[in-house]
Formats: C-alpha cells, sequence, structure tokens
C-alpha cells in the first residue's frame, strides 16, 4: 500500500479534526516534528515520513549533487512517491481537511508536491524553503492558504531566492502570509507562531 512506502509516525485523529503531515529537514527523521504537530493541531491526526534518501547517514527526501543544487530526476521520482503517499493516507480519512508543513529539504520536497498536485493540500506551511528550479503558472493555487518563512540572512536559502518564491506564489493568487527574520537557516519561536495561526483557521477568524 502507499501509505506503507515511507517509514513514518502516524497517529490518528479525533472526530473530524484534520490530517497534518510533517516533513523534517536534512538528518532530521520522522521524530523531528511529530509532537510539534500534535502540539499545534491538539486532536489532528499526524503523518510524519521519514526522507528515504541518505546523503552520508543524513536522511533527506530527494538527492542533491551539491548545496543547492538538486537532482531533479530525483525531485521529480520523490515529488510522484509522496503525492502517492499523501493520497492514500487522504484516502483513509475522507471528508477532512488536510494540512502540510516542513523545513528546509521538508519545505522542498511538499512544495513541489505542492506545485504537481495543488489539491491535495488544503493549508501549507513552508519553513525555509528554496525552490531553485524554473516555475511555472499554477492555477489550482488559487486561494490556497500558504506559509512561507525565512531568515533574511539564511546561507541555505538566499534570500533573493526567497523573494523570487514568495513572488510567485503571490502572481498565482494564492492566500500568502509571509514571515522572516533577521537571522540565518534557524527555525525560531515567532516562526512556529505564524504556522499555529496558519494551522489553526479558528484562529485567524479570532485575530481578524
Amino acid at each position: 500500500m502507499a501509505t506503507d512506502s515511507y517509514h513514518a509516525l502516524t497517529k490518528a485523529p479525533k472526530g473530524d479534526a484534520p490530517l497534518v503531515f510533517s516533513f523534517h529537514g536534512t538528518g532530521g527523521d520522522e521524530n523531528q516534528f511529530f509532537g510539534l504537530a500534535q502540539e499545534l493541531v491538539p486532536g489532528a491526526g499526524v503523518i510524519s515520513p521519514r526522507g528515504d534518501v541518505s546523503e552520508m547517514g543524513a536522511a533527506r527526501f530527494f538527492r542533491r549533487t551539491g548545496e543547492g543544487v538538486y537532482d531533479m530526476e530525483d525531485l521529480a521520482r520523490a515529488t510522484a512517491k509522496m503525492a502517492r503517499f499523501v493520497a492514500a493516507w487522504k484516502a483513509s480519512y475522507p471528508g477532512r481537511a488536510t494540512y502540510g508543513f516542513g523545513y528546509s529539504n521538508g519545505a522542498n520536497i511538499l512544495a513541489s508536491v505542492m506545485m504537481a498536485h495543488p489539491k491535495l493540500f488544503d493549508r501549507v506551511g513552508l519553513l525555509h524553503p528554496l525552490v531553485p528550479w524554473d516555475l511555472s503558472s499554477e492555477p489550482e493555487l488559487k486561494n490556497r492558504q500558504l506559509l512561507i518563512t525565512a531568515g533574511r540572512h539564511d546561507p541555505i536559502c538566499p534570500w533573493p531566492m526567497t523573494e523570487r518564491f514568495v513572488s510567485w506564489a503571490e502572481a498565482q493568487e494564492g492566500k500568502v502570509e509571509t514571515h522572516y527574520h533577521d537571522g540565518g537557516h534557524e527555525l525560531r519561536r515567532s516562526e512556529l507562531g505564524a504556522l499555529t495561526q496558519l494551522l489553526n483557521p479558528e484562529l485567524q477568524g479570532a485575530a481578524a
């Protein structure tokens, strides 16, 4: 079954709570955000897969040939495999909202899946993504909820690349929120606050 295609930690949702997929960064694993996802969205079903590629012992979701240089053939493989994995879990819990968030390499695979299959996720949080490939129009991203976070001095995800990606997302007419800090590649508490808002629509309504 496609639900078994990745080693993953999973937790069943309570009632009609959403599904939340979490995607770790390079060198992380299925444990990195599994507990965090449960804290961010209490009662949610959580699916936290481990990347199936090893880079000198560090787990990743797709191969690269250098820092910021992706193996695009392997990215295509990983994108198709992950899309099938997500779709299979959605089919196991039909009719409920599906959210995803990822950090660094996890954000990159999630971004690629989101572009290839815009209807898989209702809300997506991309924490420090690096999207260096050519970007084409994705009309089905219109009105999709998207959070992009970044550090303005991130040596791994250069600021101009972040600006390029945000501009593209806004051009697709998605409901894009951004959260930046003046540091580097580290994940800061304020970003988790923005992610909490994204994954809990009732909080956004209260804030409005």
